[in-house]
C-alpha cells in the first residue's frame, strides 16, 4: 500500500530549493571546490558571552521540565528592554510579547490563529516562501502585492482593490526585507499603519533583519509609529542579528489581541523554548544594550567586498542598504533558473534563483554573504572567469 501526502503539501513552498540541493549535490560529486551562497545562514559563532551563557544553563537541572509555549517571563522582559533601548517602544511582557522557536514557527502557524478557510490575506511577491505557505496550511487564499524595482520595492497600497482590502484578515511586509534587501522609511510605515486602520486590517511586519543595516541607516520598528499596536504585530529573530540561527529563538511583539491568538494556537501544539536557550537570549539582548555587538560591520564589508569584486568582473549590481543578501538583477537573455544552474555547474557557486520566491522574483538572483571576504572574492573572479566565455 501506498500512502501519498496531502493535497496541500504539493502546494507548499517551491520545488526550486530542492532542485538547487540536487544540483550543488551534483557539482559536488564531481569533486568541485562548491561555494555555497545560497541559503542564508549566518557562518559566525555567536558571542563567547552568549555561549557561556547556555553552557551554564544547560547544566541547569530546572532548565529540563516543559517550558511555557509563552517562554519565559525573563525572556519576555529582556525583549521589552531591549525593544525600549533600540527602538523606544513600550511593550507589556505579558500580553505583547510570545517567545517563538525562530520567526519561521510563529509566520507558519499565525494565519491558522487568526483566519478561517476562504479568509484572504494579503502577502508580497516576490517573499520569504513561509508567507505564501502558511496560508495554504490555513486554507487563507493569498493576494500577491507586486514589489517591484521601478518603486524600489515598496508595494503600491493604493493599487489593492478596495474590495481585497475590505475582506483580507492581514497584510504581511518585511523590511528590510529578504530577498529584495529594501528598506522603507518612517513615512511608508506611518501610510501603511494609515491605511491599515481605514481598512480595519491587521499589518504583520517581519523585522529580522533590523540589526543588519549599512552606510548609517538605522531600521525603525512599525510599533514606533503612532496608534501601531491598535493594528500591527512584529516578528523579530535573534538568529541572524546574534548568530544564534540554530538555537531557535524568535519572538512576535504588538497587537496584544493578536499576540494572545498565536499564543493561544501554540499552547495547543507545543511545550516553547528550551530554558537555556532562553537564557542566551536574555545574555545576546543584555550584551547588545551594553554595548553595540552588532554584526552590521560584517555583512557591511562583505557587500563592499563582493559588490566591487562583481562590478571588476563586469557585473555591476546595485549595493543594499540592509541584510545579507544581495538581489542581483541578471544579465539579459537568462532566466533566473537558467544562470542559477550554469553560475553552480560552470563557476562552483550557489545562489537561489528569484522565482524561487515568487513569479516577481524573475530576473534576478539572490546571494547571501554568509562566506568570509576571500571565499566571496573567489566566488566574485569565478562568476567574472564564467561570464567572460558566454559574452
Amino acid at each position: 500500500m501506498t500512502f501519498m501526502g496531502s493535497k496541500r503539501l504539493s502546494q507548499l513552498g517551491s520545488a526550486i530549493f530542492s532542485e538547487v540541493a540536487d544540483w550543488k549535490r551534483e557539482v559536488m560529486n564531481q569533486g568541485v571546490d562548491v561555494i555555497d551562497l545560497g541559503i542564508g545562514s549566518p557562518d559566525l559563532p555567536p558571542s563567547e558571552r552568549i555561549i557561556e551563557a547556555i553552557t551554564e544553563a544547560v547544566r541547569n537541572p530546572a532548565h529540563y521540565g516543559y517550558p511555557t509555549s509563552e517562554g519565559s517571563f525573563a525572556f519576555r522582559e529582556a525583549v521589552a528592554r531591549w525593544y525600549q533601548f533600540r527602538f523606544g517602544v513600550e511593550l507589556n511582557p505579558d500580553n505583547e510579547i510570545l517567545t517563538l522557536m525562530g520567526s519561521q514557527d510563529g509566520l507558519a502557524h499565525l494565519a491558522l490563529s487568526l483566519c478561517d478557510p476562504g479568509d484572504i490575506a494579503i502577502v508580497p511577491d516576490p517573499g520569504y516562501p513561509i508567507y505564501s505557505a502558511s496560508l495554504v496550511l490555513a486554507g487563507v487564499e493569498p493576494y500577491l502585492l507586486p514589489l517591484r524595482a521601478a518603486n524600489d520595492f515598496l508595494p503600491q497600497l493604493d493599487d489593492i482593490p478596495v474590495d481585497v482590502a475590505a475582506k483580507a484578515k492581514f497584510i504581511l511586509l518585511n523590511y528590510p526585507s529578504n530577498p529584495l534587501s529594501a528598506v522603507a522609511d518612517r513615512a511608508f510605515f506611518e501610510h501603511l499603519i494609515a491605511y491599515a486602520k481605514k481598512h480595519e486590517l491587521l499589518v504583520v511586519h517581519d523585522l529580522a533583519y533590523s540589526e543588519m543595516a549599512f552606510d548609517g541607516f538605522k531600521p525603525i520598528s512599525i510599533l514606533e509609529i503612532e496608534g501601531a499596536k491598535e493594528v500591527a504585530v512584529e516578528f523579530h529573530s535573534l538568529s541572524k542579528s546574534f548568530n544564534m540561527a540554530g538555537c531557535r529563538i524568535a519572538f512576535l511583539t504588538g497587537n496584544a489581541a493578536a499576540v494572545k491568538a498565536l499564543r493561544t494556537l501554540k499552547s495547543n501544539i507545543d511545550y516553547g523554548v528550551f530554558g537555556a536557550i532562553q537564557a542566551a537570549g536574555i545574555a545576546a539582548l543584555e550584551e547588545d544594550m551594553e554595548h553595540d555587538h552588532s554584526v552590521a560591520g560584517v555583512y557591511e564589508r562583505r557587500r563592499n567586498v563582493f559588490i566591487s569584486a562583481l562590478a571588476d568582473a563586469g557585473w555591476r549590481i546595485p549595493p543594499p542598504k540592509a541584510t545579507m543578501f544581495i538581489w542581483a538583477p541578471i544579465p539579459k537573455g537568462w532566466t533566473s533558473r537558467q544562470i542559477s544552474r550554469e553560475m553552480l555547474f560552470r563557476a562552483g557557486v550557489v545562489v537561489i534563483p528569484g522565482d524561487a520566491f515568487g513569479a516577481e522574483g524573475e530576473g534576478f538572483v539572490r546571494i547571501a554573504l554568509v562566506q568570509d571576504e576571500a571565499r566571496l572574492l573567489e566566488a566574485a573572479r569565478r562568476i567574472g572567469d564564467w561570464l567572460r566565455t558566454v559574452e
